[in-house]
């Protein structure tokens, strides 16, 4: 299928879970994640209508945005490391992928040199993966507070990455758990903004939806199999 034939039954598909969950569609926004994927590729799926895209590495992203429109919408969803904090500030929309108090510290440091206020999420480790960064679910008040202080940053809400399973009864708990600490985090921070849910993927986004996800990251069920050289 083509990009556009994906986008159209992808976009059904999110509609039709939100709908069953009671929400609006338009409250959930999909991200195209495009790593690895050619900027024609992308340029295909802008001319489809896509504008928000999603990225996992610095240096890919930045090529792509020099050659793609101005007015794409991108996203940090991969790690990051410290020593890309400099590239990163103030190039993204929003940044899922704030692991550390280190790094937002670092971002901070370079949003304030770019006259900018950078969107951030805390990525949370919920299920406890030796192979995920994120914070442990205990530390996310504490790492949403000491964010909340710094002056060029702006803490949006959480981001998990769930499990691989075969059953989304597998995963679900992942996705209420990340929803519930959101809520919880929220009560102790009245000040803060805490609307965003980065959770769900092309495997399990339907899930995600119903469980309260903001924002998805899904590249297979859009772009089709990856391209790992």
């Amino acid at each position: 299928m083509s990009v556009s034939e994906n986008w159209s039954r992808l976009r059904a598909r999110a509609d039709a879970a939100a709908q069953r969950a009671g929400r609006r569609p338009e409250d959930v926004i999909i991200l195209a994640v495009s790593k690895t994927f050619s900027a024609s590729v992308v340029r295909e799926a802008y001319d489809d209508g896509l504008r928000a895209f999603g990225e996992n590495y610095m240096q890919e992203a930045i090529a792509k945005m020099d050659e793609l429109p101005a007015d794409i919408e991108w996203h940090m969803v991969g790690h990051l490391q410290t020593n890309k904090a400099r590239q990163a500030a103030g190039r993204f929309a929003l940044i899922h992928s704030l692991d550390s108090v280190h790094l937002a510290e670092a971002l901070d440091k370079q949003a304030a040199k770019q006259a900018v206020r950078q969107k951030v999420l805390l990525q949370v480790n919920i299920a406890d993966e030796d192979s995920k960064f994120g914070f442990e679910p205990v530390q996310v008040a504490d790492a949403a507070g000491e964010v909340a202080e710094l002056e060029h940053l702006e803490l949006r809400g959480l981001m998990t990455i769930g499990p691989l399973a075969n059953d989304s009864k597998d995963i679900r708990w992942v996705f209420r758990e990340l929803r519930g600490l959101r809520d919880k985090v929220q009560t102790q921070f009245p000040g803060l903004s805490l609307a965003e849910l980065s959770m769900g993927m092309t495997g399990d986004f339907e899930t995600a939806i119903e469980e309260g996800a903001t924002l998805i990251r899904v590249g297979r069920a859009i772009f089709g199999e990856r391209h790992t050289g």
